[in-house]
């Protein structure tokens, strides 16, 4: 599920009141990978390596949460709270999305943090993950050049 906006009939006041309610997520969000400790790489290599699973109480937490808000909200609400409507995503497994997706499980062993928590622990002052945030700049970038040639 996501919502689909027509950005330029929204009134600057929405625009304003959705930027700040993906502020206050995105703030909510850092804040629990923080908590969690998912914004340091060794205790996320400690659950790799199936020496810690704590961290697997927050990925089920996470995805729990995610999971009922993705089936009830479109079926409570006749659209989302601040414009817009709900629409499908679809998805596909093919070749590209395994081989991407073994690329980024490399990179996360390697480094041992994922994109949210390494921009998390960089606003915690972790500033070595920057580096991994640099790959996954980099990454990102080479992904718009190699798609937009297809």
């Amino acid at each position: 599920m996501s919502v689909a906006t027509d950005a330029d009939q929204q009134h600057p006041a929405v625009r304003l009141l959705r930027a700040l309610c993906v502020l206050a997520g995105g703030m909510l969000f850092g804040f629990g990978l923080a908590l969690s400790g998912m914004i340091r790489p060794e205790t996320v290599l400690a659950f790799l390596q199936l020496r810690d699973m704590g961290l697997l109480l927050v990925l089920g937490g996470a995805a729990g949460v995610a999971t009922i808000v993705y089936q009830l909200a479109p079926r409570l609400l006749s659209r989302p709270l601040l414009g817009g409507r709900f629409t499908g995503h679809p998805g596909q497994l093919d070749r590209r999305s395994v081989v991407g997706a073994a690329i980024f499980g490399v990179g996360w062993g390697l480094c041992g943090v994922c994109p949210g928590p390494a921009i998390a622990g960089l606003g915690a002052g972790l500033w070595p993950l920057g580096w991994a945030v640099i790959g996954l700049a980099g990454g990102a970038w080479l992904h718009g050049r190699y798609a937009s040639r297809r």
